[in-house]
């Protein structure tokens, strides 16, 4: 959430959010939590419930946003969506917190409670068959950003995310993925620097921006990243044959949002 917030700080441009693999959804509600980058508090400038505040410690490079986006539209892609309305479901989010972080399991309360307000529409597809046809139904005059995290590595075959990477440029104006550099080292190399080991990369259409803790508690911004423009006639990097990303869905056995793993990210991240 932190380093979603800092990938797509670049715009003032009014967002329309879709989230692959969005669980519960908690990330698509960027707008209704607070961050403390070291210095100014970015928060809401109207709350009713209390928003979790995210801290993440980050390098001089990184550029903070002076406000939280303007998100003007949001859904979600899932295999199997979260419901917050299913007390079970919430407690197994709960469950996936490590029992000494407190602090993080409050600031999933507070999350949850908030997305249980707002109820962010979340659907229930593949991301191989069912994006697309979810992204055409953004608003024309909002920017689209697609993002992801902690998702890609439940995608094989590697073929299956080279087609992801080839054609998700067609259907957004921004492509975030935060995911581990070894799902697509294509991306790493490009890197000016290789990130401490067991972190994940940020990147913004296939240019690497920033190394990051997998729970968005630090954020070294890559120092001189490429100037990224976006367009929905964006073209992949990897090219005809090129390397990866995706998110949630594994090929023959689906393992996806469902997995200990893949939802310890979503709950811990928040």
């Amino acid at each position: 959430m932190r380093n979603l917030i800092a990938g797509a700080g670049r715009t003032s441009r009014a967002l329309a959010l879709l989230e692959v693999g969005a669980s519960a959804g908690l990330c698509l509600l960027p707008d209704f939590y607070a961050y403390d980058y070291g210095g100014a508090l970015v928060a809401p400038e109207v709350q009713r419930l209390t928003s979790p505040v995210f801290t993440c410690a980050i390098n001089a490079a990184t550029p903070v946003p002076t406000r939280p986006p303007r998100v003007v539209w949001r859904a979600g892609l899932d295999l199997n969506p979260v419901d917050l309305a299913d007390p079970a479901e919430v407690a197994w989010l709960e469950a996936l917190v490590w029992p000494e972080q407190t602090d993080r399991l409050a600031r999933l309360r507070a999350a949850i409670m908030i997305a249980a307000e707002q109820k962010p529409r979340l659907v229930k597809g593949d991301l191989r068959t069912d994006l697309a046809a979810l992204a055409r139904e953004a608003p024309k005059d909002a920017t689209l950003v697609i993002f992801h995290t902690a998702v890609l590595a439940y995608i094989s075959p590697a073929a299956e995310r080279e087609e992801f990477a080839r054609s998700i440029g067609s259907l957004c104006d921004y492509w975030i993925a935060n995911e581990a550099p070894q799902v697509f080292p294509d991306i790493a190399r490009r890197a000016s620097w290789e990130g401490p080991r067991g972190s994940f990369l940020l990147s913004v259409n296939g240019a690497p921006m920033a190394w990051a803790d997998p729970h968005g508690a630090w954020l070294d911004w890559v120092e001189a990243a490429p100037s990224v423009r976006m367009t929905r006639m964006w073209v992949s990097p990897f090219g005809p044959t090129g390397s990866v990303r995706s998110s949630i869905e594994t090929a023959g056995t689906v393992t996806g949002p469902d997995c200990a793993s893949c939802r310890t990210l979503r709950a811990g991240s928040i």
